[in-house]
């Protein structure tokens, strides 16, 4: 066994923890501080964009931080419906399993609604418009037409990737924008539980599968990650339009295409490689298939 993690265990901890509320965290009065960046730059990685002044970097940084929140909204939303299904598939009533996955919907649910708060309060703010890729409900649907186990493995890519980056990169990182901070670190405390449970609905969904199918499944993991990349260029194209306008200037040839390959490769980090790569993620890999954890550490490279 590679882990302790247990329904019992999840909801002793989750009840030790102060359950915190949209309000408290991100109330009318809050104002974000466009004066500092919102990611660390470890995540955003604008220095690397030629042909910007600082200020422009920072600018940056600022349409990055939007997409990154709302990105996240975005992938809540094939969350929330993939947990409720799991949740009707074999549990007895109002076991630790059940009251752990209601515990799980009602948060995923708490942070979609935050996520579109933040939306909502930098539109006031921030001089142009910064797009998002979707519509959210083809997204969905895309996920949500692959095997369950692919998505129960994506699933939790996203919540270890999102423990990697607050303890990596924003934890320490006194110079990014309190406000923009708290929000990750309110986020991380409630996704380090889900974590542990995403690994245990991986292990359930997984049980019963042959080696074949487990394979086929890690395969439509890697399909969905390819998918994702694509939107990730899109997101790069709508990140670098956002920028234009709030700079109040085109970039000439050679900057702009530095602009997408260099920032799409960001994305490819924040969002692919920093997840493909977490050694918890890389672990419940191995126990599924050592064979496929080799193929996932083959192709992770390329998004890192």
């Amino acid at each position: 066994m590679y882990h302790d993690f247990s329904y019992p265990a999840v909801l002793a901890a989750s009840g030790r923890r102060t359950a915190w509320t949209i309000d408290e965290i991100l109330p009318d009065s809050a104002r974000f501080d466009f004066s500092r960046p919102f990611l660390p730059e470890a995540l955003a990685r604008v220095e690397r964009v030629p042909g910007l002044s600082a200020s422009e970097r920072l600018t940056l940084n600022h349409i990055r931080g939007h997409e990154y929140l709302s990105l996240f909204g975005l992938v809540e939303e094939f969350i929330l419906p993939f947990l409720e299904g799991h949740m009707r598939d074999g549990a007895a009533p109002r076991d630790d399993r059940l009251r752990a996955l209601e515990q799980f919907t009602v948060e995923e649910a708490k942070h979609i609604a935050l996520f579109q708060r933040f939306q909502a309060r930098f539109a006031a703010a921030f001089p142009v418009a910064c797009a998002v890729i979707g519509p959210a409900e083809a997204i969905v649907a895309e996920v949500l037409r692959h095997d369950p186990l692919s998505v129960a493995l994506l699933t939790l890519h996203l919540e270890w990737m999102t423990q990697s980056h607050y303890l990596d990169s924003v934890r320490d990182d006194a110079g990014i924008d309190p406000l923009f901070a708290s929000l990750l670190r309110n986020h991380w405390i409630e996704e380090a539980q889900h974590a542990k449970l995403d690994t245990l609905i991986v292990e359930r969904i997984a049980a019963p599968l042959s080696p074949a199918a487990i394979e086929r499944a890690i395969e439509g993991y890697l399909e969905l990650g390819a998918f994702f990349d694509a939107g990730f260029r899109t997101q790069t194209e709508l990140n670098l339009v956002a920028c234009e306008r709030a700079i109040g200037r085109t970039l000439d040839g050679g900057a702009h295409q530095a602009f997408l390959d260099r920032q799409h490769q960001a994305l490819r980090w924040t969002y692919l490689g920093s997840g493909m790569t977490h050694p918890n993620f890389g672990a419940t890999l191995t126990a599924l298939s050592p064979a496929m954890r080799a193929r996932v550490d083959a192709v992770a490279p390329a998004f890192c």
